[in-house]
């Protein structure tokens, strides 16, 4: 998760008050003790850190409080709130989401200095909207930074996304100007201008930028920033903003740094809109951003709202009731198995999506097992695609398991014997648990299903949690913390189904 120590730290602070048999003033200033220290160790600004510490106070008299309130969810609320007023720029991200509109083409223009991950973002950001269903395009109008050219082309040809620049011409605007007219004349509807950058902010990048946004006239221009500069991100988004018309703001760099804290509520402060953050290299490590969204992630709270979105956006609606209807019935075999491990592919890193769920504790995933457990769920892939159409379907996992089947396996797709054994042991696991949970949660056939009025009684939902515990294996359980951790995770799929955030929102 992005900012993975920092969130631990805050979530951690805030749990203590559960461990409180009585909450009083004491237990409150060490609590917001706590919770600064780690903001102002992620570089946060001293001044915000001391405008969060006396919002809470201000918010949370507990002398004044009346009796019978909760005091714990009064001082998670108010925690909450303040974290989401320090990191918000006034500006909802959903409106600056690119909207499909007939006919209409959208120019986008990155800039930034060098060094930030504006080419890499640039493409990260035309994959993001390609898997939406646009149709985007490239053009390289970097001319400053040798190889800009070749890493966009190697970049874009990696993400199958056609892309235009030139190893002749020194003209960024003009280069711009004849790539945006192609991709028009070609019927693309998302053309992405990949800017120069410099090593630091200078008149010469900034009357570039003027000369290529006068060539091009974007829609947007985004501004990409390192994350990893900590404070200074409020002086370099400030600058940048007067430069030129700034439409919204990306951060990078932002997986396990330490001073990623900083960049996010020093770039928020000047009004600037974040919506999007790099958490890594790959075209998947790639998130958008929502303040209450990232502020529930932070405080171990979780984004079921976010996960569900994920989920739809790899499962096609019509698919849906037909994958979750044959789940459901107990008929998961090898091409349903395929389809479950290609869709947890595409969601993303795992960590990620585990720290999207509710109680869920972050620093049990092992670090930097995302890229094995790809890599493990490939090799599963291959090993099914070598069956036969009758293995593939059948749900006889004797008839799978004979050796001579086995072997044979194995040679089809350049594995083991052992990872063909290890596959058909998780097929087991997979359709045993997928099927009881399933049951057990009772969701809707449609996942779209979970954005209307389904709603559980205490008793409903009591009856519920007992099925599903007793339906998820021990070791799901335990990384989940337990039946209070599984209760946490139903509360918010049921936040999600009634629309909410939680019982968080403001």
């Amino acid at each position: 998760m992005v900012l993975q120590e920092l969130g631990s730290r805050i979530s951690k602070a805030v749990a203590t008050l559960a461990a409180s048999s009585v909450i009083d003033e004491k237990v409150l200033d060490t609590l917001l003790k706590e919770i600064c220290t780690a903001l102002l160790q992620s570089d946060v600004n001293v001044k915000q850190v001391a405008n969060l510490r006396n919002g809470v106070k201000k918010r949370v008299n507990i002398q004044e409080l009346a009796a019978g309130l909760n005091k714990q969810r009064v001082i998670e609320k108010a925690v909450f709130d303040e974290l989401c007023d320090m990191l918000d720029s006034g500006v909802d991200p959903k409106k600056l989401e690119l909207k499909k509109e007939k006919g209409k083409q959208q120019v986008v223009m990155f800039v930034g200095l060098q060094g930030s991950g504006k080419t890499t973002t640039c493409t990260k950001y035309a994959y993001y909207y390609k898997k939406k269903g646009w149709k985007p395009a490239l053009v390289c109008a970097d001319t400053f930074r040798a190889g800009a050219f070749d890493q966009l082309k190697q970049n874009a040809t990696k993400a199958q996304i056609p892309f235009y620049g030139s190893y002749k011409d020194t003209d960024p605007a003009a280069i711009a100007q004849q790539g945006v007219l192609r991709f028009r004349e070609e019927g693309r509807d998302l053309i992405i201008v990949d800017t120069s950058g410099r090593h630091k902010q200078e008149a010469a990048l900034f009357e570039e930028m003027k000369q290529v946004a006068a060539a091009v006239s974007p829609d947007v221009i985004i501004f990409v920033m390192d994350g990893s500069i900590g404070q200074a991100a409020f002086d370099q988004a400030k600058a940048f903003k007067e430069a030129v018309e700034v439409g919204a703001v990306i951060i990078t760099k932002l997986d396990g740094h330490a001073k990623g804290g900083g960049a996010l509520s020093a770039v928020s402060a000047t009004k600037s809109p974040i919506i999007f953050l790099g958490t890594g290299e790959h075209m998947d490590q790639f998130e958008s951003f929502e303040t209450k969204r990232f502020v529930q992630r932070l405080l171990g709270k979780g984004d079921v709202s976010g996960l569900m979105d994920k989920i739809q956006d790899v499962i096609p609606e019509d698919k849906q009731p037909e994958l979750l209807d044959t789940i459901s019935k107990g008929n998961v075999n090898m091409r349903v198995l395929k389809d479950m491990f290609e869709s947890v592919l595409e969601l993303g890193p795992m960590s990620q999506m585990m720290s999207m769920l509710p109680g869920f504790n972050s620093e049990l995933m092992p670090k930097g097992n995302d890229k094995q457990n790809q890599m493990m769920i490939k090799r599963y892939i291959t090993i099914i695609e070598s069956m036969t159409d009758k293995e593939m379907d059948t749900t006889n996992i004797k008839m799978l398991s004979e050796s001579s089947r086995v072997t044979r396996l194995a040679r089809g797709s350049g594995s083991t014997p052992a990872q063909v054994l290890a596959l058909l042991e998780s097929y087991k696991h997979y359709s045993k648990y997928a099927t009881q949970a399933l049951k057990a949660a009772n969701l809707p056939k449609n996942l779209k299903g979970m954005k209307g009025d389904v709603q559980m009684n205490p008793r409903q939902m009591q009856a519920a949690l007992g099925k599903m515990s007793r339906a998820l294996p021990p070791q799901l359980m335990q990384q989940l913390g337990g039946m209070s951790g599984l209760q946490s995770l139903m509360k918010g799929l049921d936040g999600k189904m009634m629309g909410g955030m939680g019982g968080m929102g403001k």
